[in-house]
């Protein structure tokens, strides 16, 4: 078994922003060079996610409106002190921390419709995300 690890690099122009990263991930698998395996990938801070779903602007818009209902992002916050971004935080517990993906035959085994997102949710600032990939 092998592993091959690479960083991604975002910094998001809006606040609150989903970025799709399917072939961005796919290509560190290619450089991989892995056939068989899974594909880690792990946002490297508290305040984003990543998720796999539909890539369809109105399912993005309803995350965004009911993450917002649930834990509006302008109420007060213990945690608000200095940043002010607590709901960031609770968030990406909601929407998860992280995903593994399979790998076959060198390509991510997704459904029809599946694709990678990485979701920020306390943008404008240089933020990572690991992809690790391991396998044969």
């Amino acid at each position: 078994m092998k592993s091959h690890t690479e960083h991604l690099w975002f910094e998001t122009e809006e606040k609150i922003e989903f970025v799709r990263i399917t072939d961005k991930v796919q290509e560190v698998l290619e450089e991989s060079g892995i056939k068989e395996g899974l594909v880690l990938v792990n946002p490297m801070h508290i305040t984003s996610a990543v998720i796999v779903n539909d890539n369809e602007g109105g399912l993005i818009q309803d995350y965004i409106e009911n993450l917002q209902r649930l834990v509006p992002y302008d109420a007060e916050y213990r945690h608000n002190v200095g940043e002010g971004n607590a709901a960031a935080h609770i968030w990406r517990q909601l929407m998860a921390h992280q995903v593994v993906l399979p790998v076959t035959e060198g390509k991510l085994d997704f459904g029809p419709w599946e694709q990678v997102f990485y979701c920020e949710f306390d943008g404008k600032r240089r933020k990572r995300v690991l992809v690790k990939v391991i396998g044969e």
